[in-house]
């Protein structure tokens, strides 16, 4: 998906360098004008598609996430990938729709439109620090913390590593995310490369040690991120309900005035 976007975005640019790269008061005379201007059948095509990129990403989501359209057959984690992907692709392509001229009141609704775009990559990133089952239900403390597993008592019976080297791992793997540690995952590597612990074993080890770090940090953030996660609803909701209403005026005005629907 994220290749989709960018050779989109890349393919738009290249299509539409000439028109874009001229200057708005001389765009009526560019031989392309009619294909390229916001009414013209490409123009106009890239806004509407856009447009109902944006609708239907937001509109499954929403259906899936409240009401629980097809339970059984879209997994909510996924589905946000893809949701994200529809609301991204589609606000490239009301930008070239836009052929980055902005004025009136499509200025605010696309200014909405970014600003959504934004708190939405923000919002992804607080949605992936709260663990979550493989349904895409959240996770609470305690279920989190029983995902953990005694690191000291496997490292001992499994792999009979120096009591240095447990105290080294479990200082970085602490559940307090304040907890002051010189040591990194790098340390840990290099002192199981000085003990000679034998390389598929390094690797389990390594592997065991970056989850439970993982972990770890997401247990210490657990309560802040589900708090801004929260109020993230709060700030990106009115910006795409204006959006929203700003899009439906922008239609019906373009149409009361005369422009033709190319489709």
């Amino acid at each position: 998906m994220t290749i989709i976007v960018i050779c989109t975005t890349i393919y738009l640019a290249y299509q539409g360098y000439s028109f874009y790269h001229t200057p708005i008061e001389e765009r009526f005379y560019h031989p392309h004008y009619n294909w390229f201007k916001s009414s013209g059948i490409y123009g106009q095509g890239l806004g509407v598609i856009g447009t109902l990129m944006i609708f239907f990403g937001v509109t499954i989501y929403i259906a899936r996430k409240r009401y629980n359209f097809m339970v059984k057959y879209l997994r909510l984690k996924y589905l946000l990938e893809f949701h994200i992907f529809l609301c991204i692709l589609g606000p490239i392509l009301i930008l070239f729709h836009t052929t980055f001229k902005f004025g009136g009141i499509v200025s605010i609704a696309f200014w909405s439109m970014v600003l959504v775009v934004l708190s939405g990559i923000v919002g992804r990133y607080i949605y992936i620090q709260i663990p979550r089952t493989i349904e895409g239900r959240e996770l609470s403390l305690n279920e989190v913390k029983d995902l953990k597993i005694d690191l000291t008592t496997v490292l001992k019976t499994n792999f009979s590593l120096k009591d240095a080297t447990i105290a080294m791992i479990k200082s970085i793997t602490s559940d307090e995310l304040s907890a002051s540690s010189t040591y990194s995952v790098s340390s840990v590597r290099k002192a199981l490369i000085k003990n000679k612990v034998p390389k598929r074993e390094r690797r389990t080890i390594l592997k065991m040690v970056k989850k439970e770090k993982s972990l770890s940090g997401k247990i210490a953030r657990l309560q802040t991120m589900q708090k801004l996660l929260k109020y993230w609803h709060v700030i990106h909701l009115p910006f795409a309900l204006i959006m929203l209403v700003i899009v439906i005026i922008h239609v019906i005005v373009t149409l009361t005035l005369g422009y033709k629907w190319i489709f």
